[in-house]
């Protein structure tokens, strides 16, 4: 059993390769394609033609397509994504300074999805067709049409201007020492370092983003678990355990959620995947200071280079989040087994 899942694990990471030649051969043509003069503006307005050409000498852009596209294909072969116009540093030095924000920021807001959602969808399957369940539909139908940006924006105009709960936006207050970097969270890092009060002001600044990102995936999880446990409740097998007189808490928990939980594993793995790449609008309302955000700067200024590479470090952890999805289905469910 053990060989089968290393083997399962081991071939699910070589699909890590053709998708990463695919995202650089895409994302490098349209860079290249799209209209513009990015060395132009980074070099400034008031930069001389000479300063220009030996700016795109220094950076290689005075090479042909394809010579560029080889170069940048060896550079990633030795871990490196190239170098950014805008902050004339590596683009993944940038990557690795800005990829904990969004990971936190994601990952927050999946917590607050699953926590909430799950139980939710149990509650409105049990008591489907009833107040609960339509109160349920008509809640997930606005979390899912509403855009995040906008509920973002709300969320700030009631809870940081009105409320005055919570902080407008940032990750952290300037005038403020963060715990020492560990992994990157401010959370974990202030638990790590034994600062809660830290831990309760980055708790507060990451609140308004998570909730904005976590409505559209819970109501999402919500309704495709509802379904999920209304089939599962269906099945012979909780029919004889309801015969058999065992108690209904113990059906529901051990029999019903069990299964009907694998079929909701395969949402939580996409949402997380979109929420990874869909950072970029409520990074922005909430200048939260992540992938996102890097990415917005660089796609205004024309810096293609750490677009390409947020591109590649998003599709990577994708691939890895549906490896952990697919594991789990094996944990959860002994029915389902790689072989």
């Amino acid at each position: 059993r053990c060989s089968a899942m290393l083997y399962f694990i081991l071939r699910r990471l070589l699909l890590l390769i053709p998708v990463i030649i695919g995202l650089t051969t895409i994302m490098f043509a349209i860079a290249r394609v799209l209209p513009g003069d990015p060395v132009g503006l980074a070099a400034g307005p008031n930069a001389t033609p000479a300063e220009i050409e030996a700016l795109a000498r220094e950076y290689g852009l005075d090479q042909p397509i394809w010579t560029q596209y080889l170069n940048y294909v060896a550079g990633l072969a030795h871990g490196d994504l190239g170098t950014s116009l805008l902050t004339r540093r590596p683009v993944a030095a940038d990557i690795a300074a800005y990829l904990p924000a969004t990971l936190e920021l994601v990952i927050a807001a999946m917590a607050i999805a699953v926590v909430v959602g799950i139980p939710l969808g149990l509650v409105t399957a049990v008591w489907r067709n009833r107040w609960p369940d339509y109160l349920s539909q008509v809640g997930a139908i606005g979390a899912i049409s509403m855009p995040r940006f906008f509920l973002g924006l709300l969320l700030q105009l009631c809870f940081a201007m009105w409320l005055m709960w919570l902080p407008l936006g940032g990750r952290f207050p300037i005038i403020m020492i963060p715990p020492p970097k560990v992994t990157g969270f401010l959370t974990v890092d202030s638990l790590i370092a034994g600062d809660f009060k830290a831990f309760w002001t980055a708790l507060r600044y990451l609140a308004l983003p998570a909730i904005a990102m976590s409505l559209s995936p819970l109501a999402t999880i919500m309704r495709m678990m509802r379904a999920s446990t209304i089939e599962v409740m269906g099945q012979d097998y909780v029919t004889t355990a309801r015969a058999l007189g065992l108690p209904r808490g113990k059906i529901m928990l051990k029999y019903v959620a069990r299964n009907a939980i694998s079929a909701t594993l395969t949402v939580i793995g996409l949402y997380f995947g979109w929420l990874l790449g869909g950072t970029v609008l409520v990074e922005t309302v909430f200048d939260w200071p992540g992938l996102g955000l890097y990415a917005t700067k660089a796609i205004i200024s024309q810096d293609m280079m750490p677009v390409i590479g947020v591109a590649l470090v998003i599709g990577l952890l994708f691939v890895l989040a549906h490896l952990v999805i697919d594991l789990l289905y094996g944990v959860i469910n002994p029915k389902v087994r790689y072989s």
